[in-house]
């Protein structure tokens, strides 16, 4: 029996405006093996420990950054008397594929594919990162004016700086992505056994389930977007697409397409006034009809008493005057 690690759907603010969420974490212990559908990064202010992504370990020490797509198995392990504390983000897709944006970073996501997740950052390097870092932090925890515009653009010079300072390390070193990819993977701490990634090494390039996987979710809002479509998109066969999906992220075609339609239309109902028929259409669903009994069968209720209780909960939340 194939083995799935648990599997997190949501994270602080997932639901909001800008789906993005920044804290401090820190480890005594480490983290459990887990994956979800949205990116996560990592920065190491202090300790040591190591981390396994997709069966792959890497140390972490002061310095290092990571960088986790979507549906990799990643587990953290802190050394024994350290506590491993770090910076950890999370964020939706989204903010990396605007669709018609040239300030999109969508060729990052395809490039980390076939690249190490993670880089080491030198002294004066690191210092620079955990200032922006700083900076992003402060500016999540408030308030101001055109907060989340400051946040993608700061995210996206974190990210670049991420990016550029790997590609400098693997010329630097003269190995290729694919060597270190290749790379037989460290042993686990002592008293750990590692587990199988159910992704595993992956399937050959011309059937790149993360291409499939980054096609639908820029494309889920497509009412037409089906397994026959994506079969004449990537010319592969409609059962190699279910079984590499299958493989990729313990779901069939159409749940994994539903969650996505589902997470969107859950921030449009908690923060818009778009009427529910407007925002079935938006998210890709045919009819009003079909979306509400989706709706219901996943949040076991109504799109319309979701959103009454999330009214709720705000109204609940705000001080009194």
């Amino acid at each position: 029996m194939t083995y799935f690690p648990k599997y997190l759907k949501t994270y602080p603010n997932r639901n909001a405006s800008l789906p993005f969420d920044l804290k401090i974490s820190r480890l005594a212990q480490g983290y459990p093996a887990h994956r979800h559908d949205f990116i996560e990064f990592s920065f190491v202010i202090e300790g040591s420990g190591s981390e396994s992504i997709n069966g792959v370990n890497h140390p972490m020490k002061p310095g290092t950054f990571t960088f986790v797509l979507p549906y990799q198995v990643h587990e953290l392990f802190t050394e024994p008397g350290s506590m491993l504390v770090l910076y950890n983000g999370n964020f939706d897709m989204e903010l990396m594929t605007e669709p018609g944006s040239s300030f999109a970073l969508a060729e990052l996501l395809t490039d980390s594919e076939s690249l190490p997740p993670f880089t080491y950052f030198e002294e004066q390097a690191a210092k620079s990162i955990r200032t922006v870092l700083e900076e992003i932090h402060q500016e999540f925890l408030g308030d101001s004016r055109w907060r989340d515009v400051l946040l993608v653009s700061k995210l996206k010079e974190l990210l670049i700086a991420f990016d550029r300072e790997r590609h400098r390390k693997l010329t630097l070193s003269g190995q290729s992505a694919a060597a270190t990819l290749s790379a037989i993977p460290a042993a686990a701490p002592p008293g750990t056994v590692p587990e199988q990634s159910p992704a595993g090494p992956a399937v050959a390039a011309s059937e790149s389930v993360w291409r499939i996987i980054h096609y639908i979710h820029t494309h889920y809002q497509e009412e037409e977007l089906s397994l026959a479509s994506l079969s004449r998109q990537f010319s592969i066969s409609v059962s190699r697409i279910s079984e590499l999906l299958k493989q990729a992220t313990g779901q069939t075609f159409v749940p994994f397409l539903h969650d996505l339609r589902l997470r969107h239309a859950c921030g449009l109902l908690a923060s818009t006034e778009m009427t529910i028929a407007e925002i079935a259409h938006e998210v890709g669903c045919g009819s009003f009809k079909t979306f509400s009994r989706i709706f219901r069968e996943s949040k076991g209720m109504l799109p319309s008493a979701y959103r009454k209780a999330k009214r709720d909960a705000q109204r609940a939340s705000l001080p009194e005057s």
